[in-house]
């Protein structure tokens, strides 16, 4: 696995876990939602200064979002479709 896929791989595991949409991500980071998307499915390189942003969004180290995933792990888990309930926006 390359460097951007690792990257997006990480990228969409940790945002997940944190029950983050890209758009929320993407706010948070101050970068467009579209380019999330990208970063996600290994398709731009992206600058030391995206990557801090990202890190710091998610409240992760920089590292955690280079670790290699497991032999033979497979695209993690998306985001239930949907909305959440008023009261449980954050």
């Amino acid at each position: 696995m390359d460097a951007r896929a690792i990257l997006g791989w990480n990228l969409r595991r940790l945002r997940v876990a944190k029950g983050l949409s890209q758009e929320r991500l993407a706010l948070a980071a101050g970068i467009d939602r579209a380019y999330v998307g990208r970063v996600e499915r290994g398709e731009e390189n992206v600058t030391i200064n995206v990557v801090a942003a990202v890190a710091q969004a998610l409240e992760v180290k920089v590292a955690d979002l280079f670790v290699e995933p497991p032999a033979g792990a497979g695209l993690p888990a998306a985001l239930p479709p949907g909305r959440k309930p008023k009261n449980e926006r954050a």
